[in-house]
């Protein structure tokens, strides 16, 4: 009899091309996604040493990061007056490099594009079993359907276009177990922030998180790339669940995806791929979500959450100096009082968007609690759909009607305000909250000051112009 493995193990031995004593693993890569930010440097390098890219049918790019997102669907060209002029060469170059190598690209003549992590699964090109990578660490998102996904750097990138695999080493496992049922108004977005702030921003480092448990597998899949998006800032190497009906149903049809016999072989084997009954990891953590309520951030980690409710933690009960210092250089920097809790706090920005929410279902549910209110008038509220096929389908439900008639701005896809480019950012000194995933000093504008939070917390917070449970407003 085998021993029982895990999920992790079985997508990572199934794609070990070699595998000597002491070196890392010669890891096979089914799939790589490149965008125009980490990208250049490894299309130079392959120009320099005069090779190509190996599989140009299994690497394709798309404009995410430096595309503007206002009035792009209507320009339909990357020569468009933007505000930063590096962008629009990153996005130039982009076009030139895929090109000359031959790799689908998809740019503003295209109605597909956006942001890498959304337009992976869009196509149908994200799927069960695969090893996938990309020059961006929230590649984790794709973990979600039962995919090994991971980021890597410019020389990586560079490798693996050149010989379709990479040099890893072996990450150990990380049981996420989250048991109970979720209460209305809480999401998927909070189950993943309430396990960075038990487990730390760095609890999961060197391991694959594995997500289990019946709150996992009653989220759709949105949810879960939401979970396997923020894998990353646990410090984890990646995210995954197993794929079950949810998964197939999702990827059945789409552009990319098996068709016919072939599809019928491919679900055939997808339906292996789950952990064994007895399975060892090497660390395990249990969530329960019945006591799980809405979460928000208030430091600069994502580490720094809280349930909505509750106090923002005061440094001077904590005995670790190093962790009173962090909180309190924190807390400066947010210019928050602690030992008060979150609510009522005064919002300038709500941005519902970024590769962690801005799928379809995440803007029904914001359009959902927004529909028939309005945006408080000292908020700014921004709406960016991750893909062009997103907005497309949200538009034929009418959300953008909802969103504009509530005086929030509908814009084109990209990434926004996530990291703050092309005008789409803070002032120095604003409060706003984020669905996105990463709240670090200045990461969505100089000066900046960010609360994580899901789309129902944001919207909430909207409507009211200050920080609000959701659960509130839900009737």
């Amino acid at each position: 009899m085998s021993k029982p493995t895990t999920l992790f193990e079985k997508i990572w031995n199934a794609h070990v091309v070699a595998n000597e004593p002491g070196a890392p693993t010669v890891l096979y890569i089914d799939l790589q996604l490149v965008h125009e930010v980490t990208s250049p440097q490894a299309f130079t390098g392959l120009r320099e040493k005069g090779l190509k890219v190996r599989r140009p049918d299994r690497t394709f790019a798309t404009m995410d990061h430096s595309i503007p997102t206002v009035d792009i669907a209507k320009a339909g060209s990357i020569s468009l007056d933007m505000i930063d002029d590096m962008a629009r060469k990153q996005l130039n170059q982009l076009v030139i490099n895929c090109n000359e190598f031959g790799v689908k690209v998809y740019d503003t003549t295209t109605t597909e594009r956006g942001i890498v992590h959304v337009l992976g699964p869009d196509l149908g090109l994200t799927q069960p079993g695969t090893t996938i990578v990309c020059g961006d660490s929230h590649t984790s998102t794709h973990g979600a359907f039962g995919a090994l996904a991971f980021g890597i750097g410019t020389s990586e990138i560079e490798m693996v276009m050149a010989t379709q695999t990479l040099l890893q080493y072996k990450p150990k496992t990380f049981k996420v177990d989250y048991v109970g049922a979720l209460k209305e108004g809480v999401t998927a977005k909070d189950m993943i922030l309430k396990l960075i702030a038990v487990n730390g921003f760095q609890g999961g480092t060197g391991h694959v998180f594995e997500y289990m448990g019946e709150a996992v597998r009653s989220l759709g899949m949105e949810g879960r790339m939401t979970m396997c998006n923020m894998s990353i800032e646990g410090g984890a190497r990646a995210g995954m669940i197993a794929p079950d009906e949810k998964t197939f149903a999702y990827v059945k049809g789409r552009e990319y995806a098996p068709k016919g016999a072939a599809w019928d072989e491919a679900v055939a084997y997808w339906r292996t791929l789950k952990t064994d009954e007895g399975a060892q990891f090497d660390k395990e953590i249990t969530i329960d979500v019945n006591a799980l309520e809405p979460m928000i951030t208030y430091g600069t980690n994502p580490g720094m959450g809280i349930h909505i409710t509750e106090a923002v933690p005061d440094p001077s009960v904590i005995r670790n100096v190093n962790e009173r210092s962090s909180l309190e250089k924190a807390l400066n920097y947010m210019d928050i009082e602690p030992g008060k809790p979150l609510i009522g706090k005064a919002v300038d920005v709500v941005f519902v968007g970024s590769c962690t929410n801005s799928r379809i279902t995440d803007l029904r549910e914001a359009a959902a609690m927004i529909d028939g209110r309005k945006v408080a008038d000292n908020v700014r509220m921004m709406v960016v759909p991750g893909s062009e096929d997103v907005r497309k389908q949200a538009e034929s439900e009418g959300l953008d009607a909802i969103f504009q008639s509530a005086g929030a701005e509908w814009r084109s896809a990209g990434c926004s305000m996530c990291i703050a480019m092309n005008g789409d950012q803070l002032s120095p000194g604003q409060y706003a909250v984020s669905t996105s995933n990463r709240n670090f000093e200045g990461r969505q504008g100089k000066g900046g000051r960010t609360f994580l939070a899901s789309p129902l917390t944001a919207v909430a917070s909207a409507v009211n112009g200050v920080v609000t449970d959701p659960r509130t407003m839900i009737n």
